[in-house]
Parts: structure tokens; sequence; C-alpha cells
């Protein structure tokens, strides 16, 4: 199988290198480096690349997959009419197109993704979004698939789309090797959000606020009901609400749901602890209401979660 890495200058090293990594170890990928010129592309950390064909040189027929990389540079690149056109001819022959983080700008220049979801990563999501609303943007994910387009979230996270990638073609047995080959997980699921709280949340900023913002991640599973939160925190229900949204960007209880989620996905993947009984520990109060949220949040149900995360520990 014939694969295509797209890069340009300014692209994220690890975009490129990570899914190379995965995919060449499996001694079953022809992998071809494409810039805009053969010869180094400067990646965004300076960091020299020689691309083994340029594409004026390089017919666009004839590969399987065609991935590009993102990276700082992916704005000047799309402006590349020569670059657009292969990418855009060679994902016409290509049974599948991916792309890493803000490779997708680039899959999107050159018209292949309207109508389809994707992800990036989340920086990119107000972008995506304004310059081109025939997309269907979800940066939740770390990555999606829609028909025979791929998307992954930044960095690392094109490492987990590679594995996807290898195990779609060649089996769970074949991705694990290569996952214990590089000392990796197996694999997280595509469906993982982007974002722990430290990321998502908002940071905030009067004592009040932060009291209550505490008081939630200290022991997601106690009560933080509004009354709770407002008698912890010094302030009114009603003001709390107000302030906690303002600050925060979310309300109180959106806000305590995404802590619990959080827990739920630490304990799924690291514990035996039966739904019901983590429901109730972590504030759910039944496990029919966990696996809701759950499903939700994450998209799919904690019992999935907790089978894809112990697949990545059959080799510790």
């Amino acid at each position: 199988m014939r694969v295509a890495f797209v890069i340009y200058d300014g692209f994220q090293g690890l975009d490129l290198t990570g899914p190379y990594e995965v995919m060449q170890a499996t001694g079953r990928y022809e992998c071809l480096v494409v810039g805009p010129q053969a010869g180094p592309v400067t990646s965004s950390s300076g960091l020299p690349v020689v691309a083994s064909h340029g594409v004026g040189g390089l017919p666009p027929e004839g590969f399987d997959t065609v991935l590009v990389a993102g990276g700082s540079g992916v704005d000047r690149a799309r402006e590349d009419p020569a670059l657009v056109r292969w990418v855009t001819d060679a994902a016409r022959d290509a049974r599948r197109v991916a792309a890493v983080c803000s490779g997708v700008i680039l899959l999107a220049e050159a018209g292949l993704l309207d109508g389809r979801r994707v992800t990036s990563h989340w920086g990119r999501e107000a972008q995506l979004r304004a310059e081109y609303p025939a997309l269907r943007v979800d940066c939740d994910p770390i990555f999606v698939r829609d028909g025979r387009v791929w998307t992954s979230a930044g960095v690392t996270a094109g490492m987990d789309l590679a594995l996807a990638l290898v195990e779609d073609d060649h089996g769970r047995e074949a991705a694990h090797a290569v996952a214990r080959e590089l000392v990796m997980f197996l694999r997280r699921p595509g469906s993982q959000s982007q974002f722990s709280v430290p990321l998502w949340s908002a940071q905030p900023a009067s004592d009040p606020i932060r009291v209550a913002v505490t008081a939630v991640q200290t022991d997601p599973g106690a009560r933080h009901s509004i009354a709770d939160l407002a008698e912890c925190s010094g302030l009114s229900p009603r003001h709390l609400q107000r302030r906690f949204t303002a600050e925060m960007g979310v309300p109180p209880s959106v806000y305590v749901e995404r802590v619990r989620i959080e827990a739920a996905r630490r304990a799924l993947a690291e514990g035996d602890e039966p739904v019901e009984t983590l429901a109730r520990r972590l504030g759910f109060g039944t496990g029919e209401t966990l696996r809701r949220a759950f499903h939700r949040r994450v998209g799919v149900a904690p019992s999935d979660y907790r089978d894809r995360f112990r697949g990545t520990k059959e080799y510790a």
C-alpha cells in the first residue's frame, strides 16, 4: 500500500514522524514524503526534513492513502496552487484521505471535505467553522472517521489516527504489535475528548468562584447543587449562577457534569469498579444516568470505553 505523507514549510514535525513511524513499523506500507518540491522542507520548529518527492515530479495516481500533516504553515500552503491541485488529484484516486491537526485545512481547500464531519486541534475550531462552513466541525474527539476521510486532533493524536488506520487495514493484532514496539496505547478511542479539565475549563477570576470550582474538582461525587455551591462560596444561588457562568463559560451544572465525566473516564481506564458503583461514587446516582451522560459527552458507552482501554494494558 502506497501512502503519501504531504508536508510543506511550517509543518508540525510530529504530525509527519508520528504517523510515519507507526505505518512504517508494520512493514506493509510504502511511505513517500511529498513536498512542494523535492529536498529539504523546514518544519515549524526549524527541523529540516527531506521530501523524497515534489508535487511537480510525482504523478498523483496510485496512492492507497494520502495523509496531510498539520502545522502553522498550512495557511500559506493552501495558497500554493500546485500543492493543492496535487492533493486534489491524489485524493480523487486514493482509497482513503487523512489529515493530522490543521492539515484538514489543506484538504478543505482542495474541496474534499464538504458535508464531512471532521476534527482538528481545538485551537483551529473557530477558523474552520468561519472559513469552511460546509464542514461539520467537531473538535472534541481525538480522531474522526467519516467514510473514507479520517481526521485527527494535534500532534500525538496523529499516532492514534495512524494506529486506527493500521487496525482498519490489517486487524487488531497488527496494530497491537506496532503499539507494543512503539510503547503506545492501543488505542485511545477516537471519541476520547481532547479536553481534560485543565484544558477545557476557564480559570476562575474571583475567590468565591475559585472556592466553588475547587470544591467540585476535589470531590466530584459530593453534592454540588446550586444551593450547595452557593453556600460554600458565600454567594446567593442566583448570584453564583450568574458569576459562575460568566467566569467559567458554562453554568455550574454543566461544569459539575464535565468534571464527573472526566473522573469516570479515569476510573474506567484504571480500574474494574462496576458502573453502578462508579455512578453512585461520582454523584450520578444511578448507572443509567451515568451511561446517558457519558454517551452524550464521550460518544460511547462506559463499558465500551473501558474495553478499549483494557486493550492498551495487555502487554503491561
